[in-house]
Formats: structure tokens, sequence, C-alpha cells
């Protein structure tokens, strides 16, 4: 169930430069705790760098959580691409801890439900991990991932859906 003070609605290529906007913002506010500065400047810049990020955002289905009904501030949002996976989760660091990433992974998990489909998929930041856990999601295998030619740990993670 989406808690009282979280608003979520589909995103849209409206949406596009915000989202752009979060995505960097969660990076920056967020990660340094758990990844070096060289990290965090890959990770931050991958939005940039990558030419398909407004197709990936175009072409899955995804969901925002924006400051209140009605109002134009999106302050997270994640995405599934395809619709059996969790391709992108990130909230802005003003906006954490407010439960708008798990209402927005329970809704994308509705939403995949409601299209057949029986488990999710995703690859998993340490940022990321301890909440899909905390979801249901099983860790399947750590793996090494590149941006910028910097290296990243994350997780292959599933959830099974009911």
């Amino acid at each position: 169930m989406t808690p009282p003070l979280v608003h979520l609605q589909q995103l849209l290529p409206r949406d596009f430069d915000q989202v752009e906007d979060v995505y960097r913002d969660a990076v920056i506010s967020q990660a340094s705790a758990l990844y070096s500065p060289a990290q965090v400047k890959a990770w931050a810049g991958h939005v940039d760098r990558q030419d398909g990020f407004r197709q990936l955002l175009g072409r899955g289905y995804g969901l925002v959580s924006c400051a209140a009904a009605g109002e134009g501030v999106i302050e997270a949002f994640a995405l599934l691409d395809p619709p059996d996976r969790l391709a992108l989760l990130y909230c802005r660091g003003r906006s954490v801890r407010q439960g708008r990433a798990t209402a927005l992974v329970q809704a994308l998990q509705q939403h995949a439900h409601g299209l057949g489909w029986r488990q999710l998929r995703t690859e998993a930041s340490q940022l990321s991990r301890p909440l899909l856990e905390r979801l249901g999601w099983i860790q399947e295998a750590e793996e090494t991932a590149f941006y910028a030619g910097v290296a990243f740990r994350r997780w292959r993670m599933i959830r099974q859906l009911p």
C-alpha cells in the first residue's frame, strides 16, 4: 500500500528533464557514503554520457513520485524496462526515508504482475540493495559494472510476484 503522503503518477516525456535532475541529485547526495569520489563522479555523469537515457525512459514503463498531488515537482522515479526488469530507482537526497522508493517499487511490482509477469529482476547498487531486500528481493549473484571506465560492485536480484 502506498504511504498517504506519497503521490505517484506515470512518467511522461515532459518529465524527462526533471528525472535527469533527480538521477544526478540522488547519486551526488547519497552515494558518497558508500562509493569513492571517482565512482560518484562517473555515476552522476552517466546520464549525460549515455545517449540512450531518454530512449530508455521513453520505452520503459515508469512512475514518478511528486512532492504533492497535482504538483509537478518530482522527488523520485522508477522504471521497468523491459517489463520484467526494474531498470532505474532514484530519489532526491532531500526526499529519502519518506516511503517514496518503497511505494514506487511496490507499484511497479503490481503493474508487472498485472501484465502477467511472475518474477522481476534487477541489478542493485549498494544504495538500493537494502531496500529491495526488505521488500522481499533475493540476491542471485554479485557482479561488476563499469561507468566511464570506473568499476562498480552490484547485485543481480529477483523478486517473485504473488
